[in-house]
């Protein structure tokens, strides 16, 4: 998708033609497309293309007076199956009249930017433009990792109720959408130290203000992350533990009533043997060999009680 917006009014507005300084965001964007914008903005291919690979990793890149900046986002995975959330590379490249975003797929960052008038400026003031995105991108991911919180906490109350896979399968796909998170905003950390004190770009004082601004919310979202993942962690190590000791007390408990359950079969197998035997022609002995395993039953039963096998 290849979307054009225009300063108009106080606010973006969304235009047909590329006429002045404009932002152009393109969501998954077809070949046609990135050719189109690369002869417009006249930007090198491989910033328009970077940017529209899953694995690429957040960094800083400047070409003939072209910057380009790629940062991880978030984004919410509706299907419930799945890991809820996930990161996605976002570039965005700054030139002498555009602002060009691409992702490969429609991000809500962009969508919560054009929302926010407050948080939005011109086109025109290309640095302030990019960083008030990165701005909009940290605070989606302190939404997202309040959510997050919240699910596991319904997923740990279900499990205390009762243990079964399906809510130990979602806590997981909870721990790895942490761990995307954790991995994504250290690496956002390290781009934005770069923006901080880099010499290659002539970052007004005003617009450093804004980038110490989001400095700090995304080192916020990364001590949230690093927090609900290690109490994540242990949450799964603490079930784990749980689930091996219940099952050691259910082996212990059969193992203890197999004991008690051999000794009556034991006594039954040895006067079952063709061979003279004590008390085979008495009347009584089914009765009496009977009382006898019953009483070797039950006062090793009780031994076993008092050394709090059961």
């Amino acid at each position: 998708m290849f979307t054009i917006y225009r300063w108009e009014g106080g606010g973006l507005k969304e235009v047909p033609e590329l006429t002045g300084t404009c932002w152009i965001n393109l969501a998954d964007p077809s070949t046609e497309e990135i050719s189109r914008v690369q002869e417009l903005a006249r930007v090198p291919r491989e910033f328009l293309t970077d940017p529209l690979d899953k694995d690429e990793r957040p960094r800083l890149e400047i070409d003939e007076g072209v910057t380009l900046l790629i940062v991880h986002v978030p984004y919410h995975e509706p299907h419930e199956n799945l890991i809820p959330f996930h990161t996605l590379p976002l570039g965005i490249v700054l030139t002498d009249s555009h602002v060009i975003t691409i992702c490969n797929r429609q991000t809500p960052v962009t969508s919560t930017f054009l929302d926010q008038i407050r948080r939005v400026c011109p086109p025109e003031d290309q640095f302030r433009f990019a960083f008030q995105i990165l701005w909009h991108s940290a605070i989606l991911y302190l939404r997202y990792l309040r959510d997050v919180r919240q699910r596991a906490d319904m997923v740990e109350q279900d499990l205390h109720e009762s243990i079964s896979n399906e809510a130990l399968m979602r806590l997981l796909n909870i721990e790895k959408s942490l761990v995307y998170f954790t991995t994504s905003l250290k690496a956002n950390d390290i781009l934005i130290g770069r923006l901080e004190h880099t010499r290659q770009l002539d970052i007004p004082d005003k617009d450093l203000d804004i980038l110490e601004d989001v400095a700090v919310e995304y080192r916020q979202a990364l001590e949230m992350a690093t927090i609900h993942s290690n109490i994540l962690t242990g949450t799964l190590d603490t079930f784990a533990s749980i689930i091996s000791n219940n099952l050691n007390n259910v082996m212990k408990y059969l193992t203890s009533i197999t004991l008690v359950l051999m000794l009556p079969t034991l006594v039954a197998s040895i006067y079952g043997m063709n061979i003279e035997l004590p008390l085979q022609h008495s009347p009584y002995a089914f009765i009496m060999l009977m009382g006898f395993s019953i009483v070797i039953s039950i006062a090793v039963a009780l031994v076993m009680v008092r050394r709090r096998f059961f």
